[in-house]
């Protein structure tokens, strides 16, 4: 037991001894190292307004209040499959061989704008369209009538007669954000009704569909999907207002693979007035040779900015000439509203007519100056132009020379609409150029009016389409 003690003790001094030591040799003999620790700041919060908070958009409101103010489009025409030489038909008359008629069916969407029965829709759904079909929300059925169409901006109002119908408000659509909330309602695969959502991905944008050589394309890009069957439906925001009417998607399969594109409610406004006013369109031209800036053209022109719309030529007295603006110039506003690509400059110009005064702000030696534009028209004068007539069931207007030039013809008269006639029965398509009637040249309407009148019998027309294409005609002026 006296063992056990002596151990115990011993163990206790050697720890205490080698403790003493420790301290000894960390006071007097090792250097002392410094550990500063800072006093860290709480963590900071931000107080968020309650409109930078995060929420879910509310989309039942614009859906339901849409829903019945969209309407399905649905078309049909005669086209006649001839079999056998026409030509040799007209020489030698009828010789047995058959023609069969055949029915080309189609369908589309549309908006109702107003109680009374206008309905705004595409031009390519109701084209060439011999009988016009609207059937509403309730699954009323009506007739329509065409007022007219645009192929520029590939716009057409109908009509209908009833009233009290469901309409649908224009919105603004120069305020529409990029990422702002919208809805595409139409009618896809015959599907009545069908409401899709999306936002809009991009603004001003020209994807070169419509063939049309005036055409307009600046249009609203959007991820709602959208698929055949919803051109002419609306495409609203979310407090339900009409921004755009949906035209086009970007396919290879002829089906929805994320992007859709419709035209904007500004420019739809501004169509639709002028035909239900006038007819026709009353186009503002501004008589200019345009390109988008870019960092080449700039480096080369040794521009400030990559900014506006660079003017490459300006026609003899045109509306731009006698304002003052000249090649070289870049164009960067049009009447307040700030313009970065062709597509934007056609869409702020054709919200104007011929004669409406505009303030241009142009870019000369990188210095900004303002100038004051008349507008013209296609004929190059000031004044609005009336509605055209028809003739054998077909609206006709004279080419100039630019497009004679292109075309590589001396003169000639194109087919900018068609309705029931002899033009139509006989094959012809809308954009057809006439340039001879019985191996007469056509130069104007009056000449193709005497030529016609002169006709004993039968006529020979010949042409050539803008695309190319050569083509021959032959009709009867007997019945």
């Amino acid at each position: 037991m006296k063992e056990i003690k002596n151990l115990v003790y011993s163990l206790i001094i050697a720890i205490a001894s080698a403790g003493v030591a420790v301290w000894a040799y960390s006071e007097f003999f090792s250097e002392k190292e410094v550990v500063t620790i800072e006093n860290q700041p709480a963590i900071r919060y931000a107080n968020l307004s309650p409109s930078a908070e995060s929420k879910n958009v509310d989309l039942t409101y614009a859906a339901e209040s849409s829903v019945h103010a969209v309407v399905h489009v649905k078309v049909s025409s005669e086209e006649s499959v001839s079999y056998g030489n026409p030509f040799y038909e007209w020489f030698y008359g009828n010789r047995g061989y058959k023609s069969q008629p055949r029915i080309r069916e189609g369908s589309g969407s549309g908006v109702i704008i107003s109680k009374d029965g206008y309905i705004v829709t595409n031009n390519h759904v109701i084209d060439n369209a011999d009988n016009i079909k609207v059937i509403l929300q309730d699954k009323r059925e009506f007739s329509a009538k065409l007022v007219g169409t645009d192929p520029t901006t590939d716009i057409a109002l109908l009509k209908i007669e009833t009233k009290n119908l469901p309409t649908l408000k224009f919105g603004d659509s120069d305020k529409l954000l990029l990422g702002e909330w919208v809805l595409a309602v139409g009618n896809p695969f015959n599907l009545t009704s069908t409401v899709t959502a999306g936002i809009v991905s991009a603004k001003g944008r020209n994807i070169s569909i419509n063939p049309d050589q005036m055409s307009i394309e600046s249009f609203i890009q959007t991820d709602a999907a959208v698929n055949p069957g919803n051109s002419g439906g609306a495409l609203v925001n979310a407090n339900g207002e009409l921004v755009g009417i949906n035209t086009a998607i970007a396919s290879q399969t002829g089906s929805y693979s994320g992007y859709s594109f419709a035209v904007p409610s500004s420019i739809v406004q501004k169509v639709i007035k002028d035909l239900k006013e006038y007819g026709r369109v009353q186009r503002a031209m501004l008589g200019v040779g345009i390109q988008d800036v870019n960092a080449q053209l700039a480096k080369r022109y040794e521009l400030d900015k990559i900014e506006g719309v660079f003017v490459g030529s300006v026609s003899p007295n045109g509306a731009a000439d006698i304002a003052g603006i000249k090649p070289g110039d870049v164009i960067i506003d049009v009447a307040g509203n700030y313009v970065n690509s062709v597509a934007k400059l056609q869409e702020e110009v054709s919200k104007f007519r011929p004669g409406d005064n505009v303030k241009i702000l142009i870019k000369r030696d990188n210095k900004n100056k303002e100038l004051k534009v008349t507008f013209k028209n296609m004929e190059g004068s000031t004044e609005l132009m009336a509605s055209g007539s028809s003739f054998l069931g077909a609206e006709l207007s004279e080419l100039d020379r630019k497009d004679l030039e292109k075309l590589n013809i001396p003169c000639g008269l194109q087919v900018i609409s068609l309705e029931k006639g002899k033009l139509k029965s006989a094959g012809v398509d809308k954009g057809f150029v006439i340039v001879r009637a019985n191996k007469q040249l056509v130069s104007s309407e009056k000449s193709f009016k005497s030529i016609i009148s002169q006709a004993n019998g039968g006529v020979l027309i010949e042409g050539i389409y803008p695309n190319g294409k050569t083509a021959y005609y032959v009709f009867s002026t007997n019945d």
